[in-house]
């Protein structure tokens, strides 16, 4: 028997009558087998967003005979698409620094075969993690960094980057602030965790911030990185009730488990390609 494969088309483009009916109709004339459709029109910005998903059963061309179409369809309606085999996942590089609990998430998800991705490499300024990344069988490169060398290991950030064809650049607790250019190459194709629910006490020890505010719940906010410090498009957010009676270390160590949990649901969505970018924001397409 033909073994079955499965792909996923994510699309958006200006709203107007018929968009997702023309491109439903190309799929079902080309014989794709949809098992799964989502969509989203945006009242303010006028474009229209959709996720589909399907298998080969019964298509009647090759699959880069059905990228052709898709392609001559894209044009008239001055469309952005994705189109990639389910199982052909994304290369991930994930940075980290001192604190493991969002790395240990992902590689044990990984490890699972719950998180759909290829962890190629992790980078890390700091030796901490090694010992857990070379458990995991992975590639680990230490780039240290101080204030006369950051232009320098960012450069060599770059490098592996590249040298890993990374689809998607996770900083799993990265505590660097990454530069303007840096982020403007990667917009889009990089999620940071932030150990708060944003907007709200952006910037460094947010959970100090929290605990001077009385703050009821804690959070975690998952986000695309942006040359705006802790104020990219917001993928997932995570919170946590909490008290007055928790000491700010007690709050750190509670918001470890969400910090982990939000960027895994983060990077899952954005492998599944279910994230789609809407000017400063995001859609997320169930």
């Amino acid at each position: 028997m033909k073994p079955i494969n499965h792909y996923i088309l994510t699309w958006q483009c200006p709203d107007t009558s018929g968009v997702l009916a023309k491109v439903s109709q190309s799929l079902y004339q080309h014989g794709a087998f949809i098992t799964e459709t989502s969509q989203y029109s945006d009242p303010y910005t006028s474009i229209f967003f959709s996720r589909i998903a399907f298998d080969d059963r019964n298509l009647t061309v090759s699959i880069a005979q059905f990228r052709q179409a898709i392609a001559e369809l894209a044009q008239p309606l001055a469309m952005n698409f994705q189109l990639r085999e389910r199982d052909d996942f994304p290369n991930v590089v994930i940075a980290v620094s001192k604190d493991d609990h969002c790395l240990v998430s992902l590689l044990t998800k990984v490890k699972a075969g719950v998180l759909p991705i290829n962890v190629a490499a992790v980078v890390s300024n700091h030796l901490d993690c090694q010992a857990l990344v070379d458990w995991h069988k992975i590639p680990f490169h230490h780039l240290p960094i101080s204030s006369s060398t950051k232009a320098q290991q960012e450069s060599e950030l770059q490098a592996l980057l590249i040298n890993y064809k990374t689809d998607l650049l996770v900083l799993a607790r990265y505590m660097q602030i990454l530069s303007d250019d840096f982020c403007q190459q990667w917009q889009g194709r990089a999620i940071n965790i932030h150990h708060s629910f944003l907007p709200s006490f952006k910037g460094a020890k947010p959970y100090h911030q929290a605990h001077q505010r009385g703050v009821k719940v804690i959070g975690a906010t998952a986000h695309y990185i942006t040359s705006d410090l802790d104020e990219g498009p917001i993928i997932v957010q995570e919170v946590k009730a909490i008290n007055h009676s928790l000491t700010i270390e007690q709050m750190v160590h509670s918001g470890h488990d969400i910090e982990a949990t939000a960027l895994s649901h983060a990077v899952r969505m954005h492998a599944e390609q279910r994230v789609c970018l809407n000017q400063g924001k995001t859609v997320i397409l169930l």
